[in-house]
């Protein structure tokens, strides 16, 4: 039988506590973009409690544009110790509940910009590989950083997302344009379907932050069992 992940963004400061019994993993903000020690500490016990795989949702250090910028004249090493950081600080809570981390998902400009730049995705698969030692970072499905994680025996997850608009080179379009989010339940669960048979996808995602992303999930996860797919968390 065919498998897939469904991944879910959350701690980001939305009523996401639905989304747990939806999903099989969650990616937690771990105070870069979102999130803080109680918004980490929540998203722990729920996974817990619902059984879903617990990642890391490291971002650039901008919660005013919430994550969605890069900062200006950071140097690469000072990057990858705020990164290092962020996960160190989710690893932590997760350990104290005796929960496992299982993966670690860029957010926002942070997982665009590693997403394109091979040497960024090797360098912070580097940096976060001491707090989560054999753990996937999760890029975008057919990327040059999965090319090259993959290339290098990092472990990778490839990730399609039911809930943005792609544009016809495989890329995705811009939040601002006319398509780039989708918000229609029907129109998501149908793309994530044609992704699932497109293959090549390790674990789909809803973004928590989406208007109706409760009714997006489930939209989703009844389309993909019922093209024949199970719905599992990772491993």
């Amino acid at each position: 039988m065919t498998t897939i992940d469904l991944n879910a963004d959350v701690g980001e400061g939305w009523d996401d506590a639905p989304l747990y019994a939806v999903v099989s993993s969650v990616n937690v903000a771990c105070g870069g973009h979102a999130g803080d020690a109680a918004s980490m500490a929540l998203a722990v016990q729920r996974a817990r409690e619902h059984g879903v795989a617990l990642g890391a949702h490291p971002s650039y250090p901008d919660r005013a544009g919430f994550g969605r910028c890069a900062p200006a004249g950071m140097a690469r090493a000072a990057l990858l110790e705020v990164l290092r950081a962020q996960v160190a600080a989710l690893a932590n809570e997760a350990r104290r509940q005796g929960v496992l981390v299982r993966h670690c998902k860029p957010h926002g400009a942070l997982y665009h910009d590693l997403s394109r730049d091979p040497a960024l995705a090797l360098a912070v698969a580097a940096a976060v590989h001491g707090e989560l030692p054999g753990r996937p970072l999760v890029v975008f499905a057919g990327s040059p950083a999965e090319q090259s994680l993959r290339a290098a025996g990092l472990p990778v997850a490839a990730e399609g997302f039911a809930d943005r608009g792609y544009a016809a080179d495989g890329s995705l379009l811009p939040r601002s344009a006319p398509s780039g989010v989708l918000h229609e339940p029907q129109r998501a669960a149908e793309q994530a379907v044609a992704l699932l048979r497109r293959g090549g996808i390790d674990t789909l995602c809803v973004h928590g932050d989406t208007p109706g992303a409760l009714a997006i999930a489930r939209a989703v996860r009844a389309a993909l069992e019922a093209a024949g797919a199970a719905v599992r968390t990772p491993g």
